[in-house]
């Protein structure tokens, strides 16, 4: 099983049946063993060709991952990594190797579990340094940053972000609704989330159907493959991880180029005048219904 801890991703899953050893002597032994090392090198050069399409680059040739745990029962793991099949530029990111007494999706959360501190301090200082990038860009005023999720949904429209920097624990909900007009999509936060306004037709005060309701962070982890960016999931344990969340809303962008948001401003500034206007002429005519009815 190949699996990102980081981006919360599934990559890959597979199932192999490898013969046991056979205890039968002559001839029949020899066959068996040879079939049994047979098996067992095609298992290993597959994990090992795996390993390549998920983790090595296609664009920069080099490993998009930072570290690797290699788990597994016996000596398997250790077959791999000593093994040429194995990507050298792979081999190098191999930070830990565990033993685990299962197969299978349990003896893949067993080895998540037995990696646990090993993992938190490899997040915790790509985490500070991932932060830190971010925090240098608006130092050093590039413009080559956004944070917010207006402002960095505009700038995925745009194909500007090259990394997507998001709290772990973000409270947002994307809401996929079904209006006359076609699908809406809304990000919500929880007090947005309790208005239902958001969820009816503002003219005939129907509710729209709710085509699809799930956390952004989720969204993100199943969808951003494709979008022309990296995500990168944070904490807020670190000092730097407390500040991004509580400063900068959970959410923030490093840009390949400069994005103009004013025209952001633009739209929103003329859509709060709409509603003003709109609520005025309601005022209005429910002044008029009230007079009428006395």
């Amino acid at each position: 099983m190949v699996h990102s801890v980081g981006t919360r991703a599934k990559y890959s899953k597979f199932s192999v049946d490898l013969p046991k050893k056979h205890g039968r002597g002559g001839q029949s032994a020899l066959r068996f063993a040879r079939l049994r090392l047979e098996k067992r090198h095609n298992y290993l050069r597959k994990v090992a060709e795996y390993a390549v399409v998920h983790f090595i680059d296609n664009q920069t040739n080099k490993p998009n991952i930072s570290g690797l745990i290699l788990a597994g029962l016996a000596e398997f793991k250790l077959d791999l990594h000593q093994s040429d099949m194995f990507d050298p530029r792979l081999a190098k990111c191999v930070i830990k190797t565990v033993d685990t007494s299962y197969g299978f999706e349990n003896g893949f959360n067993q080895a998540i579990e037995l990696s646990k501190d090993t993992l938190k301090n490899v997040k915790f200082v790509q985490e500070k340094e991932l932060i830190s990038k971010f925090f240098e860009e608006i130092a050093c005023d590039t413009r080559k940053y956004c944070y917010g999720i207006r402002d960095s949904l505009y700038a995925i429209d745009s194909s500007a972000v090259i990394t997507m920097i998001v709290f772990e624990n973000l409270e947002i909900t994307r809401v996929v609704l079904g209006t006359p007009l076609g699908d809406r999509v809304l990000y919500l936060n929880p007090q947005q989330e309790k208005n239902p306004s958001f969820f009816k037709d503002p003219e005939t005060k129907q509710d729209y159907e709710v085509k699809e309701k799930m956390s952004y962070v989720d969204w993100l982890a199943e969808n951003y493959k494709g979008m022309g960016f990296s995500l990168q999931f944070v904490t807020d344990s670190s000092a730097e991880g407390s500040q991004f969340v509580k400063g900068f809303g959970g959410i923030g962008c490093l840009l390949r180029f400069v994005v103009d948001f004013s025209t952001l401003d633009q739209i929103e500034e003329n859509e709060e005048k709409e509603r003003n206007k709109e609520d005025a002429e309601d005022s209005y005519e429910d002044d008029a219904d009230y007079d009428y009815i006395y």
